[in-house]
């Protein structure tokens, strides 16, 4: 993969891999940090062959940050079954939702109508205008916040009638 072709995959998405880092690291010099680590490995490690970019990205990014989390408090991090989680006293994710329920919630967005699950995902995921979306799915911004709105509202009944 030549620069241009790198750059043009991805640095669109350094935001949204900024905004996952903050929110496991919570400084904004850290994520910043890992950030840039992740570009680096990205660079050395640059292939054509990568169907989801951002989720391939965002996998490094939670380890490069987990890492981090570790060498800053090693005694708060318990190694169990191979993977690196957080001790009841201590979690680097507090402000993201517990895996479970980001399984269910993923599970929950695929059962949305097509027009919902593809506009929040694009507002959402992909932290897109509703200017942008509205270009894109042809829907007024008017009827794409309707949209959204639903689909929020929708989730956030499935997943209270799951606890």
């Amino acid at each position: 993969m030549d620069k241009d072709r790198f750059k043009e995959l991805w640095l669109p998405l350094s935001g949204r891999f900024y905004r996952v880092a903050y929110h496991i690291l919570e400084d904004r010099a850290e994520a910043e940090d890992a950030v840039q680590d992740l570009y680096v490995k990205l660079w050395n490690g640059r292939t054509e062959e990568i169907d989801n970019p951002f989720a391939y990205g965002a996998a490094i990014l939670k380890n490069i940050c987990l890492d981090k989390v570790k060498r800053k408090h090693p005694e708060r991090m318990d190694e169990s079954a191979g993977e690196k989680i957080a001790t009841e006293h201590y979690r680097p994710d507090k402000s993201l939702i517990d895996r479970d329920s980001l399984e269910k919630l993923e599970h929950l967005m695929e059962k949305l109508p097509d027009r919902q699950k593809t506009v929040l995902r694009m507002r959402v995921y992909e932290d897109m205008s509703f200017e942008d979306i509205a270009k894109q799915t042809g829907l007024s911004e008017i009827n794409l916040r309707v949209q959204l709105s639903t689909a929020r509202k929708t989730l956030r009944k499935e997943m209270e009638a799951l606890k």
